[in-house]
């Protein structure tokens, strides 16, 4: 099995979008270089491509069927017709369009190859779901654990501090600041919620490399006391446990990265999901909603 691409084998009933046979429709407002995420259904594959019956990704394109070219084709042995895939897409804004379009980062999200089994099984977090009391080492040098939070809202997310891909940890932490700085003008709903970022980077992401790395998202840098939002990782042994719960995957990439998904949880007061964001598309205005519905 290649560890170039990462596969998430999830039980998830899949609507199937509506498709056209039309061009791609470029976004006036994007800059060169452009990112975007793309998920789909794949149609066959042949050396260098693969063709995808995608869903619509805005800003880029309408849902259609096309061919794209792989990023790294060593991986096309593992895409079979029928598997739903997401996926990044890498672009370059040209004077008439996108140009240079390629897939990386992809993620097999349900096997269409029934005789495939995943050496890993990975739970899919469902709303009414109970949160293990899993064991973190903070910022601070601390063992927290989820239980202790019970009684308090809780958005969680995943990071790892060296992450250098804009559209995934960075951003996350960016939304987690801006949800933390709406949530502090909100006395009262800050003292019932709490917010966590997990690295799944234990060896790396020590506590005081979260505690600078937290502080600079805070905005507050050596002064952040962390009484609202921690930055914690698990341990060696119990970050698999972690991982595969929350339906996150990680793989070694080069240069000391890692390829992995995403994935953010909102939990109940009662230590249950309310909500899972997979992708980073949510919007902190969004998830603000359902904290403050929770809550109530």
């Amino acid at each position: 099995m290649s560890r170039k691409l990462l596969f998430l084998f999830v039980c998830l009933t899949l609507l199937a979008g509506c498709h056209q046979n039309t061009q791609p429709v470029a976004s006036q407002q994007a800059a060169p270089g452009a990112t975007f995420t793309l998920r789909g259904r794949v149609v066959s594959t042949d050396a260098t491509h693969v063709t995808l019956d995608g869903e619509e990704v805005p800003g880029f394109m309408e849902a259609m069927t096309m061919d794209y070219k792989l990023a790294d084709p060593s991986v096309v042995s593992e895409l079979h017709p029928g598997d739903r895939i997401t996926a990044k897409v890498l672009a370059k804004k040209g004077s008439e369009g996108y140009e240079d379009v390629r897939l990386t980062d992809i993620v097999v999200i349900a096997q269409a190859r029934p005789d495939y089994m995943p050496p890993v099984a990975y739970h899919v977090p469902t709303a009414g779901d109970v949160v293990p009391d899993f064991k973190l080492l903070n910022q601070s040098g601390r063992t927290i654990h989820l239980e202790q939070f019970r009684g308090k809202v809780v958005l969680m997310t995943f990071i790892y501090t060296r992450c250098q891909l804009a559209d995934f940890c960075p951003r996350m932490s960016h939304n987690f600041a801006e949800i933390d700085r709406a949530l502090a003008a909100d006395p009262a709903l800050y003292k019932q919620t709490h917010l966590i970022s997990v690295s799944f980077d234990p060896a790396y992401d020590t506590p005081k490399v979260l505690r600078s790395y937290g502080g600079a998202y805070t905005g507050n840098y050596t002064n952040e006391r962390f009484q609202h939002w921690d930055f914690a990782a698990p341990t060696e042994k119990e970050l698999p446990a972690m991982t595969q719960f929350f339906n996150v995957g990680v793989t070694p990439g080069d240069s000391k990265s890692l390829t992995h998904s995403l994935s953010t949880i909102l939990i109940g007061k009662d230590g249950k999901i309310v909500d899972w964001y997979p992708t980073n598309e949510w919007k902190p205005e969004d998830v603000l909603a359902a904290i403050r519905k929770s809550a109530a």
